[in-house]
């Protein structure tokens, strides 16, 4: 359990109780007075009447029916407001020396959070096609900072003996762990309201684990709203006593960064401690996406020798596991298919029971978003979801998905039951089908490849993909990089220790592993021409129809993998890379630089009783 006075008990208790945040916003003074407020047993109004907002009527263009979910928002009504000298002790957060704020808005509803967004000025609403939705703007930071992140040493500990320590995972001391913390508190002390939101994270109750986060800002627990696992009601909540905690203290800046050993003010800092599994960030108001991986890898950390395989994942009826890093930037829209029930468009465990969401939401790219392109994203942009760097136009403020001034990296988040066919258990059995989604910016690897056990365990390892423009900071144009395990950003352990977990459920499930790469076709990037999410659609529905079976393959000389002869909706052409560029010995040249960059990226993993190497490209 949590200790209940001190940090220092935190920190002395030896369990992986707590994370907290130190992040950058805004914070605007209420009233207060004595009592708890419950959305249940009255309807006090949180704001006056004028600063309610009223939706904007528009004509829906779409000819699919415009699904009434009200009842499903309904669903989740956990709110309160509690207020007056205890609020933080009667909120769970005077633990966490927290006692300044005399009203505390908890659990807010959808559509509390949207009157208290628009109050606060804290973006714009935008009037989108199938329904107003609000809109922020998360300053410099549109992307993930990998770099800026730093995990706590703890000398002698487990986790200081089995962490990847290095450029990913950089060590920090436990002081400045502490300095950082104690900031974030003093800061919440100050204020004289707060943002508190439990939760859950993973649908499979056998390992789920409760959350609870503490915020400045509306739009940030709107975001954790959107993105975990929500209470139905109040009695979900009974008892809560939080495995993780989340302090985001979004208005704070590091002025000691250099003394810290970190990077200047302008940068995002993350400081995860994985013995308590804490996590700070300062200077930023991007969006949780960071949280919510460190919160993964956290549960996984937790279930000891149960440890879970937390991934990418696309999961359907005809079950299947899709691994890629968000950068691909086709791994949403392909969890977005009409066809398929969805568990879930993102991080998932895979367990001795089957695969499970760890989510209660999507968070999706929007550059140049159509619904001709993906209906089911499109449809979603409406009431309770939350747009990100998105331009606005016109009077009416509409959502500009083509202009990307400010970002490629724009974003929507929206809670699942905005998909029509989304599997409401969030749960299911074990995949036969594991497809490594890679992004070829060489115009090299064929849109879809059978391999051997053995190839995958070599291309998980490697993670060879492209960075697209605009995930990360920096990134303006594809870059092709190697992320081991399709998300080394993200990974505490070295590569291996995951790799071992998916062989044994590769072998234990008998399931078979296939490449599909959405990059580029005919030559590289500036001279061919990306694949259309049509043909790599077409791809993982054969995959999975089971029909891919009755093709004829052909086994490519350099790399070994198996291509089809032919698949239905995709041109043979497009199959066999080289068919494709204009010159055919350039197609070769760049064949072998990237065969190359394969053998030369996994020299460092040749350790263990295998040596996967073997099993990678012939030169």
């Amino acid at each position: 359990m949590l200790a209940t006075t001190s940090r220092t008990l935190l920190r002395s208790s030896g369990r992986t109780a707590i994370q907290a945040l130190v992040a950058r916003g805004i914070s605007s003074p209420v009233s207060s007075s004595i009592g708890i407020r419950s959305n249940s047993t009255t309807t006090k109004k949180i704001f006056p009447t004028s600063h309610f907002h009223k939706s904007h009527q528009v004509a829906h263009k779409s000819a699919v029916p415009i699904i009434d979910d009200h009842h499903i928002r309904g669903d989740y009504n956990s709110s309160s407001v509690i207020e007056g000298a205890h609020a933080c002790a009667k909120a769970g957060i005077s633990n966490l020396g927290i006692n300044g704020p005399s009203t505390i808005y908890k659990n807010q509803t959808f559509e509390e959070l949207f009157q208290h967004e628009v109050a606060n000025n804290e973006g714009k609403v935008a009037h989108a096609e199938m329904g107003d939705t609000f809109t922020v703007d998360t300053g410099k930071f549109t992307g993930r900072s990998p770099k800026d992140k730093w995990i706590v040493k703890n000398i002698g500990s487990e986790s200081d003996a089995n962490i990847d320590w290095g450029n990913v995972n950089q060590p920090t001391s436990p002081e400045v762990f502490d300095e950082l913390y104690e900031k974030a508190v003093n800061h919440f002390n100050t204020l004289d309201k707060a943002y508190v939101f439990d939760g859950f994270c993973g649908a499979n109750p056998n390992s789920q684990r409760k959350i609870r986060f503490v915020h400045e800002m509306a739009w940030q627990q709107h975001f954790v709203t959107n993105m975990f696992i929500r209470a139905n009601d109040e009695s979900d909540l009974d008892g809560f006593e939080p495995d993780f905690t989340v302090i985001n203290a979004c208005s704070q800046v590091d002025e000691d960064w250099e003394r810290h050993g970190l990077q200047p003010q302008n940068s995002v800092h993350g400081v995860p401690s994985l013995r308590l599994l804490d996590y700070i960030v300062d200077d930023s108001e991007v969006g949780f996406k960071p949280i919510k991986i460190r919160l993964i890898i956290g549960t996984d950390e937790h279930v000891g020798n149960k440890m879970l395989l937390p991934r990418h994942l696309m999961n359907k009826t005809n079950l299947s596991l899709t691994i890629g890093v968000s950068s691909t930037k086709s791994i949403k829209p392909l969890s977005a298919d009409p066809h398929r029930a969805l568990i879930g468009d993102d991080e998932h465990g895979w367990d001795d029971q089957g695969v499970f969401n760890f989510e209660g939401g999507c968070y999706a790219k929007t550059i140049n978003l159509t619904e001709k392109t993906e209906p089911d994203i499109y449809r979603a942009v409406k009431k309770d979801a939350m747009l990100e760097n998105v331009a606005l136009k016109g009077d009416d403020n509409e959502p500009d998905y083509f202009d990307t001034s400010k970002t490629e990296n724009g974003r929507v988040s929206y809670p699942i039951f905005h998909i029509d066919n989304y599997h409401e258990p969030q749960m299911a059995g074990h995949p036969k089908n594991i497809i490594f989604l890679s992004c070829d910016a060489f115009g090299v690897l064929p849109p879809i490849a059978k391999l051997t056990p053995e190839q995958a365990m070599y291309h998980f390892i490697s993670g060879y993909t492209a960075k697209v423009a605009g995930t990360e900071r920096g990134v303006t144009e594809p870059t092709a990089t190697f992320s081991a395990c399709f998300g080394a950003a993200f990974l505490t352990l070295h590569p291996t220790r995951y790799a071992e977990l998916l062989k044994e459920k590769l072998e234990k499930h008998n399931a078979q592993a296939w490449i599909v790469n959405s990059g580029w076709s005919g030559g590289a990037y500036g001279i061919g021409e990306r694949m259309s999410i049509k043909t790599t659609r077409a791809c993982v529905n054969y995959i999975l129809d089971g029909k891919i079976e009755d093709t004829t393959w052909e086994k490519d000389p350099v790399f070994g993998w198996e291509i089809p002869a032919s698949i239905p909706d995709v041109d043979s052409i497009v199959l066999h890379p080289k068919n494709t560029w204009p010159d055919a010995s350039q197609y070769d040249e760049a064949e072998k630089k990237l065969a190359n960059m394969y053998v030369d990226n996994f020299e460092k993993y040749r350790v263990g009783d295998v040596d996967y190497s073997q099993f990678g490209p012939k030169l």
